[in-house]
């Protein structure tokens, strides 16, 4: 993990004759590279018309005491289970009005494959409805579909339930991704940016969910337990385009992306992985290594953003900083730039309250900055790759969004992986109808607990050392 040095302390850091002319010479060599590197760019223009978040039905909520009684009336769970899952719950971040999907509300719990099908096609289908409602585009018109979901994987694919919802053309591109965890939704967002700079005139729908039936672990594996704790149902699609005629009704337009992943380490490739128990039972396994391979994967992502969007005072700090730490005798603290100066508005995926926590403290962030990140995690849970949306629904049902804005979304997942998207406002967003948060808006920030008990970091399964 890494603290701010201000630059007043790289003031005091670089008294150093040596560090002086090193660091000198090295930020003039940025500028010039900086220089030198400036392109005109011929890429298409790639515009966000509009987004749709799924909302459950009130039937699906699921309070903590309606989670245990589920849990407990199954039969599958060991009373060591049951109340490790409890504590969990209570310091994860979640609020009372979480919604489960039907199989694991209904007594007693036994999912089938009929059961998380039927949660696929809910949630995308109505999502993808309202999304189509609210702008007008029609199934004709659009030529790239992308799906992602990492754990259910159905014949035929997720994708093809979408083409022969909307009847889709016989040339619709389409693409389903699994496997890629919480980032795979702005992965995506990336894979259709790319498409649109070869298909001409063209809408790509993006649609990123999870399925929480299928995710469900029935074991005693205190290092599969969190996922049923924390993830919850959700999900979100995205209608991205080239045409210039939506210009003037679209709502952001593309910036950046960035994507990195560290899966060539075993231990981050380890840190999160699907496999079975001693039993059979399949889960997702979540060690104690998370902690630390989401930091570096982030910080290594930051890094790479911070090329493209920073001041430059901010990079020549940051890289003065480097020269330091790498040649100083005494340990100095890494330099965090100051994002802020490059953004209007920060989404983070919200993974639980402690990964929440963490990436706080690493980029520097107030609750002011990541309120729309804790409250999705508060009134939906973790909807893995739609979080990023439904938290930025939160800062346009909150009228946040001006027109040039810019909004940095990041996520981050298995692998481990690290994404990030740009966007910059085309428009003042006012407050919609179709929104998640329209009934209850007016409701929020609401008080959380902030106090973080590190006692939630460490009851994953036990990883090697390096």
């Amino acid at each position: 993990m890494f603290n701010v040095t201000t630059s007043h302390d790289l003031v005091k850091l670089t008294s150093h004759p040596n560090i002086i002319s090193l660091a000198s010479l090295l930020c003039l060599m940025l500028i010039l590279l900086l220089s030198s590197i400036v392109k005109s760019n011929k890429s298409c223009k790639v515009f966000l018309v509009d987004f749709a978040c799924y909302k459950p039905p009130s039937t699906q909520i699921c309070t903590s005491k309606m989670f245990s009684d589920r849990a407990r009336l199954c039969g599958k769970f060991s009373e060591t289970s049951l109340e490790f899952m409890q504590m969990i719950l209570e310091k994860s971040g979640l609020g009372q009005s979480t919604y489960s999907p039907e199989a694991l509300l209904r007594i007693p719990v036994d999912p089938c494959l009929e059961d998380t099908r039927r949660e696929a096609e809910m949630v995308m289908f109505r999502a993808v409805d309202e999304l189509l409602a609210k702008t007008g585009v029609e199934g004709k018109d659009i030529g790239i579909v992308i799906v992602n979901c990492s754990i259910f994987n159905v014949v035929p694919s997720l994708c093809a339930m979408i083409v022969n919802r909307y009847k889709l053309g016989e040339d619709t591109v389409s693409y389903n991704l699994s496997g890629m965890g919480c980032s795979a939704g702005l992965i995506a967002i990336g894979l259709a940016k790319q498409l649109l700079q070869v298909r001409h005139h063209s809408y790509a729908l993006v649609v990123s969910t999870e399925n929480i039936t299928q995710n469900c672990y029935f074991g005693n594996d205190r290092s599969k337990l969190l996922s049923n704790c924390i993830f919850r149902i959700g999900e979100a699609a995205i209608l991205l385009t080239n045409r210039p005629s939506v210009f003037k009704v679209a709502k952001y337009q593309f910036i950046h992306t960035v994507h990195n992943q560290t899966a060539a380490s075993d231990r981050s490739s380890n840190c999160i992985f699907q496999d079975e128990d001693h039993r059979g039972q399949a889960g997702v396994t979540i060690t104690k290594d998370l902690m630390v391979m989401a930091s570096k994967t982030i910080e290594a992502n930051v890094i790479t953003l911070g090329r493209l969007v920073l001041p430059i005072r901010e990079q020549i700090l940051y890289v003065t900083n480097y020269i330091i730490r790498r040649f100083a005798l005494t340990k100095v603290d890494s330099y965090v730039p100051n994002f802020k100066n490059a953004f209007d508005h920060i989404i983070t995926q919200v993974g639980s309250k402690p990964l929440l926590d963490e990436v706080k403290r690493n980029l520097d962030l107030t609750e002011s900055d990541i309120e729309a990140s804790r409250m999705t995690l508060y009134t939906f849970g973790n909807t893995s790759s739609s979080s990023v949306w439904y938290g930025l629904a939160y800062g346009e049902a909150k009228g946040k969004f001006k027109r040039g804005d810019r909004v940095w979304q990041i996520a981050f997942g298995a692998g481990f992986m690290c994404t990030s998207v740009i966007w910059r406002a085309m428009k003042t967003v006012d407050k919609e109808k179709n929104n998640p948060w329209s009934d209850e808006i007016d409701g929020f920030p609401v008080d959380v607990d902030l106090e973080i008990s590190d006692s939630t970091l460490y009851h994953f399964e036990p990883s090697e050392k390096i």
